[in-house]
């Protein structure tokens, strides 16, 4: 994919990225945050969990319901079985004797306060323990009236009762009815007694609570003599399954409140920062020039804290590269406006001159622009391609002692009789064994290493030595390489590393050198976490006096 293509590639994407948020932008202004939601959806999820306690509160009611059935078969049982044998007359007799087994179900039912009926083998029903209880009397307390909180969350009690009841599907039950003359045909259950067959109903009462009846059979000798029904209602049960979950209802409630204020809070102090760092960031997008901001959020010692400082940071970094990308295409414009004017002039003036001598001296003048603006291109080129291959390159060990002991080989046959002397001087590192090695880019390592060695042989004389040391400064390689020229005014010691500056020695000819490598060389050890700086070195027996120069650069050593 080309740079063009890459370019509308990534604009229509932005350009898709901005139109789901103007789709998105009504519910932002409703105070809706998509993020918003997944938290509360999160946590109302974990509630959920929670809610299903009140199920499990109302099945336990049906446990509850089937053990009291139980004990109330078992309580039957106890009574039928005394009544068949202390009511039932002598072993010829198939009628039960009222007068004993009134004492026997008077005394059993003042223990177990149930309701107990006695019926015949007929189904005629010879006792009720209610009208036995002639001590007892009924007292009616008038209830306190319910209202406010309490009526309200009685109201929400029965509403979720009613609803539970619902899911659960439960089958209808009969309504309870008593007639003023009751018989055995009128209770199921005390038929099925009277056939010999253990039963029990559950019935709704007018105040929609269950009563529950049990029947037994009362026998003498596996003889049926009658039938005895005892019941009781499970309002108690009801009562402390209605409490229950009212408690729990409350607590649901609280506990719903609680997570959502939370929940709000979390998502206010995560989703607002985080919208004003994309608003922030659409903005620099779209900013032209200059006043790039992002909120730096130092306040926040967290995440969004850290991602706003990278964003700051990155934000930084972006407009140190377009000041960065805006002066080199000024300083371009600048070196090739000299060649390009020289050459125009050159080309004008050649159709003016009549003698060969000057036509070729212009000619001249025009090849030597013309190499110049090749020279300037090819390492304009070069110096623009060089940050990308060094982001897009996996850094490797490169190993100083090695690269360094290669080009001085190179550098020794090819300019051979015609250059000064090279000298290599590598210290010992702390641990003796290991060579001095970086994590970088060794091509541009290397770029670096040849153009300071090329700066050190056009600033040198055929006598000259150029001596070049490594050593361990800490934890970093120092590497220095040292000429014998003529120094470098002090006031230019900075500036010789600017993009097209050049500081050439006294006959050598103009254009020569474009003022890239002392620039690519800084842009290549920066990248690599170092620094690179260039001194004059002076002699010991005359301060005043330059003995050549120094360029240092350091760069972090791998342990």
């Amino acid at each position: 994919m080309s740079s063009k293509d890459k370019t509308r590639f990534f604009t229509s994407e932005y350009k898709r990225a901005q139109d789901k948020k103007r789709k998105k932008r009504w519910a932002r202004h409703l105070g809706v945050s998509p993020l918003t939601v997944r938290i509360l959806g999160v946590n109302i999820i974990a509630l959920m969990f929670l809610a299903g306690g009140i199920l499990y509160v109302d099945g336990a009611e049906e446990n509850l319901i089937q053990t009291r059935v139980q004990q109330l078969i078992k309580t039957a049982e106890i009574i039928s079985g005394a009544l068949g044998e202390s009511a039932a007359g002598d072993m010829r007799s198939a009628a039960i004797e009222i007068e004993p087994a009134q004492k026997i179900i008077l005394r059993l039912v003042s223990v177990t306060k149930n309701r107990v009926r006695l019926f015949s083998a007929s189904g005629e029903l010879l006792i009720d323990s209610r009208d036995l209880a002639v001590d007892q009397s009924v007292t009616v307390d008038e209830l306190p009236e319910i209202s406010g909180m309490d009526e309200f969350w009685g109201r929400v009690s029965h509403v979720v009762s009613d609803v539970l009841r619902f899911l659960h599907n439960r089958p209808s039950k009969d309504k309870y009815h008593e007639k003023s003359t009751q018989k055995a045909s009128d209770y199921r259950e005390v038929q099925n007694a009277i056939e010999g067959t253990i039963s029990y109903r559950i019935r709704k009462l007018s105040d929609d609570s269950d009563i529950i009846t049990a029947a037994v059979p009362v026998q003498r000798f596996r003889r049926v003599l009658g039938a005895l029904m005892v019941s009781m209602d499970s309002s108690d049960i009801g009562d402390a399954i209605e409490k229950e979950r009212l408690s729990f209802l409350k607590f649901f409630v609280l506990t719903f409140i609680l997570t959502m204020a939370s929940s709000l809070y979390l998502a206010r102090t995560i989703v607002r920062p985080i919208l004003r760092l994309a608003r922030n960031a659409d903005r620099v997008t779209n900013e032209t020039k200059g006043n790039l901001h992002i909120p730096a959020l130092i306040k926040r010692d967290d995440e969004i804290g850290d991602l706003a400082w990278s964003l700051k940071y990155m934000t930084q970094a972006l407009e140190e590269q377009i000041d960065a990308v805006a002066s080199f295409a000024a300083d371009v414009s600048h070196e090739f406006k000299n060649p390009l004017t020289s050459l125009r002039s050159a080309v004008e003036t050649l159709f003016l001159v009549k003698t060969a001598k000057d036509r070729k001296k212009l000619t001249d003048i025009i090849f030597d622009d013309v190499k110049r603006l090749d020279r300037l291109i090819s390492d304009i080129s070069a110096a623009s391609r060089l940050e990308s291959e060094m982001s897009k390159t996996k850094k490797t060990r490169v190993n100083l002692n090695r690269l360094f002991e290669t080009l001085i080989d190179i550098y020794t046959v090819t300019h051979e009789n015609k250059s000064p002397s090279f000298h290599l001087d590598i210290k010992e590192r702390k641990n003796k064994l290991m060579p001095y090695e970086i994590s970088g880019l060794e091509g541009q390592i290397g770029q670096v290493a040849r153009n300071l060695l090329d700066n050190a042989l056009s600033f040198s004389g055929k006598e000259d030595k150029i001596t070049i040391r490594i050593s361990q400064d800490y934890d970093m390689v120092k590497v220095t390489i040292e000429d014998q020229g003529i120094g470098i005014p002090e006031e230019k010691l900075e500036n010789i590393f600017d993009r097209f500056y050049s500081e050439r020695p006294r006959g050598e000819a103009f254009g020569q050198h474009s003022g890239l490598g002392l620039s690519i060389c800084r842009q290549v050890i920066r990248a690599h976490e170092g620094e690179i700086f260039a001194e004059n070195r002076y002699d010991e027996n005359e301060p005043d006096k330059i003995m050549g120069a120094c360029f240092t650069f350091k760069l972090p050593l791998l342990k």
